[in-house]
């Protein structure tokens, strides 16, 4: 019986609308904010994001990027029998966003369910599908990172609102009698919770509290990049492997000076660090298997190739998974 799992295939999907510093920042001073591209690049390395059209869903996206997976992955849905999709943007508060994928595909009787740690979710969701698949549980499953941030912004708070973008990105993990995720390692600490959250939620018909997504950026960059290389160290020791094996570095594309500070410290190149935040922003859970999949097509990454993901998200959540691609 195999007794690993493999990324199988990949894919993603990303809105339209492709929004440049310039654009939005003229779309925020007739609100009466103000920024420039200037002041964006330097603080994050975001020179564009996309955001979805009015009635363009996580859903949509999430289904157009597990497509795209599956046809490099050589499959059909009915070959999958796990879907496990993180968002912090579901469509409905119920059912799951990976059920309602599951019916766009047009099957039915694999395991669905969503994953909910924000910015870490795609990594989250990553270690329980490996652990399904190790356990003989699934054979194939669809691992989906999909989001729709720009329905959460506050365009009038120009620290957050230039950060975020839309987007999602796909895996299939397949059971393998080659090891392909090697290690991961997963943390959390909700006592750091306040620091970055979306605290609004519907009650009686109507939203309360706040809705829209919050942030200390201070906090979170200083949580960031003590979090990080330590996550990363240890999926690193769990492999048997330093961090001169990393071929690349696939992280959670948040701000480039957290990547490439993390890079530092760690001691990878920082030519190593696959970079899409500049072109897309910070698209959450969706994040890390966007930029997969961009530097995959793009001929970047190859097959052999030994690939370190790490992210930190609202909860406090953090985790990092050594793959061998």
């Amino acid at each position: 019986m195999s007794s690993f799992s493999r990324i199988a295939g990949t894919g993603s999907a990303l809105p339209e609308r492709k929004i440049s510093n310039d654009e939005l920042a003229a779309e925020l001073a007739a609100r009466g904010v103000q920024t420039s591209d200037d002041w964006i690049v330097s603080r994050t390395g975001i020179r564009s994001r996309h955001f979805a059209e009015a009635g363009t869903t996580s859903v949509d996206l999430g289904e157009q990027a597990a497509r795209r997976a599956l046809e490099s992955a050589g499959l059909q849905p009915a070959d999958i029998d796990l879907i496990i999709v993180a968002t912090s943007t579901p469509d409905m508060i119920f059912p799951s966003n990976a059920a309602l994928i599951q019916g766009r595909l047009g099957v039915a009787g694999a395991a669905a369910f969503d994953m909910q740690a924000v910015c870490a979710g795609f990594v989250y969701a990553l270690a329980v599908a490996d652990q399904f698949v190790r356990s003989g549980m699934a054979h194939h499953a669809l691992v989906i990172g999909a989001e729709v941030f720009s329905h959460i912004l506050d365009f009038s708070d120009r620290t957050t609102c230039v950060l975020f973008g839309d987007g999602a990105g796909a895996v299939v993990l397949s059971a393998s009698e080659q090891p392909g995720v090697l290690a991961c390692a997963l943390h959390a600490d909700g006592r750091q919770a306040g620091i970055l959250c979306t605290p609004g939620r519907v009650s009686g018909g109507a939203v309360t509290g706040h809705p829209f997504l919050r942030m200390d950026g201070q906090a979170v960059f200083k949580q960031a990049v003590h979090v990080l290389e330590d996550v990363a160290r240890e999926a690193l020791a769990r492999a048997g492997r330093t961090p001169a094996d990393v071929d690349w570095m696939v992280p959670h594309q948040a701000n480039i000076r957290i990547m490439t500070h993390t890079a530092k410290k760690l001691g990878i190149p920082v030519d190593k660090v696959v970079v899409t935040v500049d072109q897309h922003g910070n698209t959450s859970a969706a994040s890390i298997p966007l930029a997969l999949d961009t530097a995959v097509r793009a001929g970047q990454i190859q097959r052999g190739d030994t690939l370190l993901f790490e992210a930190v998200g609202g909860g406090l959540t953090w985790g990092a998974a050594l793959v061998d691609y």
